[in-house]
């Protein structure tokens, strides 16, 4: 067995709080962000401590609106998102082909089983040249995958269905931009 499969066994029962159930009243911005590179920060100041930053990631929701909030049974706050609000940092791959299923740990440690429940997608980076694959964490809330990861995806690329050049995950076929 390998790291982050045990690591999700562990996560499987401490998961996140059921923010998605939560209807609180909104109450503004309190100066909340995430930046581009996975830091988060408090009017201004990053918070340096990983354990905060995971609490509140634990509470983290982006509604239909496309906004994403910090969210209590009692309140719910403005979070300002660069880009996506997690970082995928690290990858486990078993198998192979159609078998392959691939692993992903975030930065605030969520670890996720890429598949049809948490899919892979693909963007074009601003230059247009770049290639920005997204993993769906929980809700509508995303991880950016590391470029560190990326070429490690690119090097799993198989053609799938429709000669379509891809990767599968846990059964799942996550087709590369043409």
């Amino acid at each position: 067995m390998n790291r982050l499969e045990d690591l999700l066994k562990q996560t499987d029962t401490n998961g996140s709080a059921p923010v998605e159930r939560w209807d609180p009243p909104y109450c503004g911005d309190i100066g909340l962000a995430i930046a581009r590179d996975g830091t988060w920060s408090y009017q201004g100041s990053p918070i340096r401590r990983p354990a905060m930053v995971k609490l509140f990631a634990r509470v983290l929701r982006r509604d239909a609106d496309g906004r994403t909030y910090l969210v209590t049974p009692v309140e719910k706050v403005d979070i300002a998102v660069a880009d996506a609000p997690f970082l995928a940092i690290e990858m486990d791959v078993s198998g192979r082909g159609r078998a392959q299923t691939l692993l992903f740990r975030t930065n605030v440690d969520d670890v996720v089983r890429c598949g049809s429940e948490h899919p892979l997608r693909f963007a074009a980076g601003a230059r247009g040249d770049e290639l920005r694959p997204y993993l769906l964490v929980r809700g509508r809330l995303e991880a950016l995958v590391a470029r560190s990861l990326v070429y490690d995806l690119v090097e799993l690329a198989v053609e799938g269905p429709q000669g379509r050049l891809g990767i599968w995950s846990d059964d799942a076929f996550f087709a590369l931009p043409d």
